[in-house]
């Protein structure tokens, strides 16, 4: 009988910690303050945006689940490419959902693969490493907990593999476009030629669709924003009061940036550490995050400008979003 391999390759706590800090401190004495969203996701914030997901108004996990349910061969048959082996690496998995049927596929083809979940959340390797020997077995699987270019090294450095990355759920959208498009130039230097990436493009579409994934009536959104607050306040001795602090999202159906902030309520001070004092005036805000939109022509010249090739592009049935796959040349 098959059994599922499990490893874990971790990041010393104590030095995420100590990131984090600096992280956080940079970004409140910045003009104007901001706050990295991948600090977004501790256990709390894990579990929220588990609930984004599954709200009426949060649309792309929907739309990208339906193109891995509906188009699982496709993709999967595009991805082994001549059948060689390779390790099919998944920045930011969170809880692998949608990549489970793509593992599942390729498990039943039995393709020569080594599935390396990456993530900034140690509770999410965790849970992967707790649920995937139980749902695949016969998974072979080495969780890489840290960030994404450092994990990428560590997984060039385990094996000589052909490597196929997933980059899905639009988080390539979570920087601006500028940002995006260097990004993707420090993932191809990651790569080999003829290595692969399939990344999930969230595309512009109607504005009151877009802006009402990010200000849901249930109020989730503005609850995974806060939360980075209270985490700040759990992890790094900081005395934020979060009543005083207001989610304000934003949608410009021109650039397609949807952007997310948190206003301050009242003059106010906040102390972290008990040492660092970081003051905030009446409506003055928090840029947390952006969730860029994109048009089909503006993915692919992206790739272009990374040093990839699009090969291939799976639609959802309204075509709001995209899984797209690109070859490393």
């Amino acid at each position: 009988m098959n059994t599922a391999t499990i490893q874990t390759v971790t990041n010393n706590p104590a030095n995420i910690t100590e990131q984090f800090y600096a992280d956080v401190i940079k970004g409140l004495h910045s003009t104007p303050k901001q706050l990295s969203s991948k600090y977004f996701y501790d256990a709390v914030g894990d579990k929220l945006f588990q609930d984004l997901m599954n709200c009426d108004e949060y649309y792309p996990t929907n739309c990208e689940l339906e193109i891995f349910t509906e188009q699982t061969a496709e993709i999967c048959q595009a991805l082994m490419s001549n059948g060689d082996a390779f390790d099919l690496i998944e920045l930011g998995a969170g809880d692998a959902m949608k990549s489970t049927y793509l593992l599942k596929y390729l498990l039943e083809q039995k393709a020569d693969f080594h599935y390396l979940p990456i993530d900034i959340s140690d509770n999410v390797i965790n849970y992967l490493n707790m649920t995937l020997p139980v749902t695949l077995p016969g998974l072979q699987v080495t969780g890489l907990n840290g960030d994404y270019f450092d994990m990428l090294k560590k997984a060039a450095s385990l094996s000589k593999r052909r490597k196929v990355v997933l980059f899905l759920g639009s988080n390539v959208g979570n920087m601006p476009v500028s940002d995006a498009e260097e990004f993707c130039k420090q993932l191809r230097n990651h790569l080999s030629s003829g290595d692969m990436l399939l990344v999930g493009i969230d595309l512009k579409k109607n504005p009151k669709t877009v802006l009402a994934a990010y200000n849901d009536k249930d109020g989730i959104t503005k609850r995974f924003n806060l939360n980075l607050l209270d985490r700040i306040n759990r992890e790094l001795g900081a005395d934020f009061n979060v009543a005083k602090f207001e989610h304000y999202p934003t949608y410009d159906p021109e650039t397609g940036a949807c952007k997310s902030y948190l206003i301050s309520l009242d003059d106010q001070q906040v102390k972290i550490r008990g040492k660092e004092t970081i003051g905030f005036a009446k409506d003055e805000y928090i840029y947390m995050e952006i969730s860029q939109k994109y048009n089909v022509i503006q993915t692919n010249q992206m790739a272009a400008g990374a040093g990839f090739k699009p090969l291939n592009i799976f639609f959802d049935t309204k075509k709001w979003f995209i899984d797209a796959i690109w070859l490393a040349e």
